[in-house]
């Protein structure tokens, strides 16, 4: 089994195509999420197959056509960065060809999970996804929900989370590596992160209540990380708003999640929202 947990992205030169960072589910050690980030460029189409998996597109910078089995394309974005705007994307089950094409250069989240379930494809634009403001004080943060459980797919489920310069998220510490419905689902999970100054960065821990793995990783502008089990929070540094997308499936359609029981009367004792957030609006 893989023990790579961190990985970095890869810089293009301008107006290439190509993958940035990509994570398979052999070198990840589990059966579930492949992640990929890539760059489309213009004049320059992507062309896929979803085969065994289902795929979510997710756009992070940019615009594109896509189209698939044939059909008439449907446009993503624009979406001038991740801090801009809420997301656009697509669904699409597995046994389907499609492609894209960029019309202005764009970074595309290609995120896909193991199905044998054909459920139907859709476009998701900003006003599908969700909007929450969670936690309170300097643990306060902003979720936007892409795939939640209560989408029509088999085990995908993503969000994007928004984290001003100098708070927590992922906070209390929670875990999802154990199948203890309603309590805990057992989920893998990737997350990306963007800064949105380039020199920023931010920290994220990694442990096990028992003690047998803790480690805390500095993160940077395109890193990707994988969280296999244990608890997970996250900090940036003050001054660099953070982004962050989740990808997550596992055994079940639920986020269960269970908090690190040092920490978990901290959700009881939020203080105010943190004035900064919304980061992004809903339009």
């Amino acid at each position: 089994m893989s023990t790579e947990l961190h990985y970095r992205s890869r810089t293009l030169p301008p107006g290439c195509s190509g993958t940035l960072v990509k994570v398979t589910p052999a070198e990840a050690g589990w059966d579930s999420i492949t992640f990929a980030v890539r760059a489309v460029a213009p004049d320059d189409p992507w062309k896929g197959d979803t085969a065994g998996e289902e795929l979510c597109l997710v756009l992070l910078q940019g615009a594109c056509r896509v189209c698939w089995n044939g059909g008439h394309p449907h446009t993503l974005g624009p979406r001038a960065d991740v801090f801009a705007a809420y997301p656009h994307a697509l669904y699409l089950p597995p046994r389907t060809a499609f492609t894209v094409e960029a019309t202005a250069p764009t970074e595309i989240a290609e995120c896909r999970a193991p199905s044998d379930k054909a459920f139907p494809a859709k476009v998701i634009t900003p006003q599908d996804c969700g909007f929450e403001i969670r936690g309170g004080g300097n643990a306060t943060r902003q979720i936007v929900d892409i795939l939640p459980p209560c989408f029509p797919a088999d085990r995908l489920m993503i969000c994007e989370v928004f984290t001003p310069g100098g708070n927590w998220s992922s906070y209390p510490p929670h875990k999802h590596d154990e199948d203890n419905p309603p309590v805990e689902a057992d989920l893998d999970e990737t997350y990306y992160f963007r800064i949105r100054r380039p020199e920023g960065y931010a920290f994220q821990r990694l442990y096990r209540r028992d003690g047998s793995f803790d480690q805390t990783f500095m993160v940077r502008d395109g890193d990707l990380l994988l969280i296999r089990d244990g608890y997970h929070p996250f900090v940036t540094a003050h001054g660099f708003d953070a982004y962050y997308l989740n990808v997550l499936a596992g055994s079940r359609r639920s986020m269960a999640a269970a908090d690190d029981p040092d920490y978990a009367h901290l959700r009881h004792e939020w203080p105010a929202p943190d004035p900064r957030l919304p980061m992004v609006e809903k339009k």
